[in-house]
């Protein structure tokens, strides 16, 4: 099972830039999508669903062009689960749960807090409901993969700018300690059982066109699983040279057994 999480910011937007071309490569089974910004009749969906992917989405329906989350997949669901019973999670289109068999993959698109100090709040009051939500699930499913834009660079080999950024939303100590907390709750980080390496990124802010050519990026991507699937990681990459959006793909891919 090869899996890409990817926030397009706009799929709309990362269509014009190539996207569905890049769909064409088959780069996965199960391509995770956040902030979509649109709903399914939003776009010519006939383009992918020809290449062999089933589709769904959990749009926003609090604010059009807002949020929201996709998966198209070539391996088909048992079951889909629009939200996690959060009101205004779910309200902003943020979470997307699809059952393969024994597997429950969750795609998710948490908060970003760099609004300012409303959306902050709300971002750890998000944090604070999601990890018991996911603790229940785990208690109901012999394996889970978590992916998605999590808005959070846990360490600072996971950002350029640690004692810059150090105040900075997306790196604050409380996110940071929940990410501290998430992965003590029996969570593998993919990528880092792959590559301990440093200047491995995710994101790149857009105000500056050199920061991405000058890798100053933050990973705030994550395909993570519980400790029961540990022994099926095959592989975990990160895709810096796709550019539908200012983040990348990221990447995993999972025995059967």
């Amino acid at each position: 099972m090869r899996i890409i999480s990817y926030n397009v910011n706009g799929i709309r937007a990362a269509i014009k830039k190539g996207f569905i071309d890049w769909l064409k490569t088959d780069p996965a089974d199960i391509i995770c999508l956040q902030e979509t910004k649109a709903t399914k009749e939003d776009i010519n969906i006939a383009e992918i669903n020809a290449l062999g992917y089933h589709d769904y989405w959990f749009s926003a329906s609090s604010k059009k062009g807002y949020s929201g989350v996709a998966v198209f997949t070539k391996i088909k669901p048992d079951k889909v689960v629009n939200g996690n019973g959060h009101t205004q999670s779910d309200d902003e289109g943020r979470v997307i749960q699809l059952h393969f068999g024994k597997l429950l993959l969750i795609n998710a698109y948490f908060p970003s807090g760099t609004s300012g100090e409303e959306r902050q709040s709300f971002k750890m009051e998000w944090l604070k409901e999601f990890l018991p939500y996911l603790s229940k699930m785990s208690k109901k499913q012999e394996g889970i993969v978590l992916c998605g834009d999590y808005n959070i660079a846990h360490h600072p080999i996971d950002i350029h700018d640690p004692k810059g950024n150090k105040n900075s939303t997306g790196f604050l100590p409380e996110e940071r300690a929940w990410m501290d907390d998430f992965f003590a709750a029996g969570w593998v980080d993919t990528f880092r059982t792959k590559h301990p390496e440093p200047h491995r990124y995710s994101w790149w802010s857009q105000r500056f066109p050199s920061v991405r050519l000058n890798n100053k990026g933050w990973r705030i991507d994550y395909i993570n699983v519980t400790e029961n699937l540990r022994s099926r990681i095959v592989d975990a990459e990160i895709y810096p040279d796709i550019k539908h959006s200012d983040h990348c793909p990221v990447y995993l891919e999972l025995s059967n057994k």
